[in-house]
């Protein structure tokens, strides 16, 4: 079954940060590299397997820079890449409507 073409920008932007996890991931980078055990800890309920995957699915969308610093044991660090960074501005508006509507519906 062919997959549907995605068009429409927001499509896109849902697309590529869509999920429970992938926009808590990049709130947690805003503040700067971590670690992947340090990402398990704050994000609470997520596995490592789908921590690993998601991390995944940033880097190839460009999101987030591995690095790998080569060292015994091993150390890798994750940080947003300058097109990470830029959704900064759509996440805190997305924060600002999530307030007003907790608020609104309560």
């Amino acid at each position: 079954m062919p997959t549907k073409a995605v068009c429409c920008p927001v499509e896109v932007t849902l697309k590529v940060i869509g999920g429970r996890w992938k926009v808590l991931i990049i709130h947690n980078l805003l503040g700067g590299a971590m670690r992947f055990n340090e990402l398990q800890r704050n994000l609470t309920g997520i596995t490592h397997r789908t921590l690993s995957r998601q991390l995944r699915e940033m880097e190839m969308h460009q999101l987030i820079v591995r690095n790998d610093f080569n060292e015994t044991p091993p150390r890798v660090e994750y940080s947003l890449s300058p097109l990470g960074h830029s959704l900064k501005s759509i996440l805190f508006v997305m924060d600002e409507w999530g307030r007003k509507y907790r608020v609104g519906t309560k």
